[in-house]
């Protein structure tokens, strides 16, 4: 049996190892798999961005803290070696789908991956708008 790594990257990361008791990314052998990105920690701080940030902005920041977490754990590419997604709305709509297609074809100009997207009733931080999850093949 294939043994586990567990990762957290500096600033949310640590702040939720220590106070969540949770990590963001575990691989087992050339697999990475990563708790769901949000809007929180961006570019590895605490800062957690104002309420009304736009919903293309917390995309944004979700994909910048999946590429920071797909990279702390060991895919030097980062978000570009993830295969499938899932993605989680709130709420889901047509606005939502076109700016995670939009950040889609940003992030993966090589490939298509796979992709689940879901609407929720809430997700885990206040105004908390998407939260992304993948999985990636490590160098």
């Amino acid at each position: 049996m294939s043994k586990f790594q567990l990762f957290d990257y500096a600033g949310w990361g640590e702040f939720a190892a220590t106070e969540v008791h949770m990590s963001q990314s575990v691989r087992v052998g050339d697999r990475i798999e990563i708790s769901g990105q949000g809007k929180f920690g961006i570019l590895n701080t605490l800062e957690v961005p104002c309420a009304n940030q736009r919903l293309q902005a917390q995309i944004e920041n979700a994909f910048a803290n999946v590429d920071l977490a797909l990279k702390n754990a060991g895919a030097s590419k980062g978000v570009g070696q993830a295969y499938k997604v899932v993605s989680y709305h709130c709420p889901l709509g047509e606005k939502t789908t076109e700016l995670m297609v939009k950040a889609f074809r940003k992030h993966f100009p090589d490939h298509r991956p796979l992709w689940t997207e879901i609407g929720v009733a809430k997700l885990g931080l206040p105004d908390m708008k998407v939260e992304i999850e993948v999985v990636a093949v490590a160098d």
